[in-house]
């Protein structure tokens, strides 16, 4: 893993010194504003190029085209000619997307996601991010679920299994789909909805305490005879809704931060001790439910009813790790501690003084098994935050041109999946497309996959 943050960083800084370079000689004093750098040949097929690249790269609105092509370029054009180009290149993405196998999927994420009050349904690969499943359909039910996902199972789609949050029509669509194949809680939202109870909790112990330096405030100004009136009973109130309310969101807090940290973190006990600590955390909930029912309720019977399927990571770490101590000829409890390991931040003194620790302990087979450790972890996702990400990177194009309807899902997509990664925290994406990650292929660039034509050539 630390390996594969330096390629990242090297990759980066090499990338930033050329493109520093670059600008650098391009506006060098030796060269004189009005000097010819290069030329470029203007066709027919390089202006759809440009009108793809700015609509989906820059994500500009079809106004924004026109007024580039007409104050750059110095060419009319009208808003009928600008939507045209990408409604010709949509029907083509609406064909490439179909040619990928999609056999070598392991790891489904599922989700919905919406254009304005639309559900959109999504799925993305857990390793390579492409995105094999966004259409916009009137209902989020079972039926609707399970027509497109047997349609991606025509195409080879066989996953081990996906993770979903849980919305009853997306499971019970890959049920009828896909039947045995399991579905995985989804870590990411129950975190979310959890943090989100304490965050109100606080809030209101914070405004309690408000209402009773208000309540003392006043008292303070009005002198010692109101102590034994009206305001005085409305203080001592305020002094008990106060101990209780902090009392509450400290709990609250404390136990929501072990849930994240400790039980629903990839680095962590093994699945045994994680169903009694999760346990534990709803037993807790359950009896503090009475301080406020409407807001804890819901959080602790989502949290109880969706135990095994947000602990199903944690039993597929502990056959991976189990394998790697049969595999190294180790105790499973050392390969355990590799992995806890991870729960403390490589920049802190603890971390380095465990790893020299455990080094000392396990010689020469250390490297090898940490190795071992780091890709078990990286190959057992717990969230369908990938999808998440997604929806953030569509909402801009959801905003600048939703009457295109459904069918411009199709070119988001090819775009997505076509378009080579600038920069990742994995080396082994920079510079690759997700489906150049999930083929294992190399493919044109996707303004040709388009049918747009080569690019201009490259200048030094």
């Amino acid at each position: 893993m630390a390996a594969q943050h330096g390629v990242s960083r090297k990759f980066v800084y090499q990338q930033t010194q050329k493109a520093s370079a670059a600008l650098d000689e391009a506006f060098s004093p030796a060269v004189r504003d009005d000097e010819v750098l290069f030329e470029l040949a203007v066709t027919k097929t390089w202006l759809r190029q440009v009108i793809v690249g700015l609509t989906l790269i820059c994500r500009s609105s079809y106004r924004g085209v026109v007024e580039f092509l007409r104050d750059l370029l110095g060419l009319p054009i009208s808003l009928g000619q600008v939507h045209d180009v990408p409604q010709a290149a949509t029907r083509q993405a609406s064909v490439v997307n179909d040619e990928p196998d999609l056999s070598g999927i392991r790891v489904g994420l599922h989700d919905e996601v919406f254009q304005g009050a639309t559900p959109v349904l999504a799925g993305v690969d857990a390793r390579s991010t492409y995105c094999y499943l966004l259409v916009a359909e009137q209902h989020r039910d079972a039926d609707t679920w399970g027509v497109h996902l047997l349609d991606a199972a025509e195409r080879g789609l066989r996953p081990d299994y996906t993770i979903a949050d849980a919305g009853r029509g997306l499971r019970a669509g890959q049920q009828a789909a896909w039947g045995d194949t399991p579905c995985h809680g989804d870590v990411f939202h129950i975190q979310r909805r959890s943090e989100g109870l304490a965050n109100t909790l606080s809030r209101l112990a914070t405004g309690a305490t408000s209402r009773r330096k208000a309540l003392q405030a006043g008292i303070s100004r009005a002198g010692q005879r109101d102590l034994e009136g009206k305001v005085g009973v409305q203080l001592e109130q305020a002094r008990h809704a106060e101990v209780r309310a902090s009392c509450l969101a400290r709990d609250v807090r404390t136990l929501v931060h072990w849930l994240r940290h400790d039980i629903l973190a990839l680095a962590g006990p093994g699945l045994a001790t994680r169903r009694e600590l999760f346990d534990f955390i709803v037993a807790e909930l359950m009896v503090r439910e009475a301080e406020d029912p409407r807001r804890i309720r819901p959080v602790r019977v989502a949290l109880q009813n969706q135990r095994d399927h947000l602990l199903a990571f944690a039993g597929l770490l502990d056959a991976e790790l189990a394998a790697i101590a049969r595999a190294h000829a180790v105790p499973e409890p050392v390969v355990r501690e590799a992995c806890i390991l991870h729960r403390l931040p490589t920049t802190s003194p603890a971390y380095w003084q465990e790893w020299s620790d455990l080094r000392a302990r396990m010689g020469g087979k250390f490297h090898i098994l940490f190795d071992a450790v780091c890709r078990a972890m990286d190959s057992t996702p717990r969230s369908s935050s990938l999808v998440e990400n997604l929806n953030s990177r569509l909402r801009t194009y959801f905003t600048l041109r939703r009457h295109l309807g459904g069918s411009y899902l199709d070119l988001l997509r090819f775009f997505l999946n076509h378009r080579r990664f600038l920069r990742s925290r994995h080396a082994e994406r920079q510079g690759k497309s997700p489906r150049e990650l999930m083929t294992g292929q190399d493919h044109p660039h996707w303004l040709t996959l388009l049918g747009l034509g080569p690019l201009q050539p490259r200048r030094a």
